[in-house]
């Protein structure tokens, strides 16, 4: 398996978008808007590929005092519970502490936090609704 970030708009890109669709908003019966992504230009595509296949992504956005946005996280369906996301999350750490990101912070579906309690991250605050689903904010420190 491969991990890198992947240039906004090239194939592995898109690849991530189509995987993204898949396992995030199909099953609420959501879309991209192209406003949606041409707004993450900015953003940093983390991808997972083995072989030609796009089986991970995670979209991180920097936000000020040196903390970023863990967002879009999404594995292959057919792959989850295989290590992927724990290799992907690690190789995002591993980024951040290197460009003197500070915290990351998440908002994690509720089937989604024992996942990133297993990764040391934690809740903060109450849980809400976003996208129609219960989700809670979760950061990790990165020091």
């Amino acid at each position: 398996m491969e991990i890198f970030i992947a240039s906004f708009q090239s194939a592995d890109y898109y690849k991530s978008i189509e995987l993204r669709y898949l396992i995030l908003r199909k099953p609420l019966g959501m879309v991209y808007t192209p406003e949606q992504l041409a707004e993450e230009y900015d953003q940093f595509h983390f991808v997972a590929k083995i072989n030609q296949d796009i089986v991970g992504v995670i979209v991180l956005q920097k936000l000020e005092n040196n903390i970023a946005k863990m967002r879009q996280v999404a594995i292959d369906a057919k792959l989850q519970r295989n290590g992927i996301g724990a290799k992907l999350v690690a190789y995002v750490e591993n980024w951040c502490k290197s460009n003197e990101i500070n915290l990351i912070t998440l908002h994690a579906r509720e089937n989604a936090i024992p996942f990133y309690e297993k990764l040391n991250y934690y809740t903060v605050g109450n849980p809400f609704v976003e996208v129609g689903i219960n989700h809670s904010e979760m950061e990790k420190k990165m020091n």
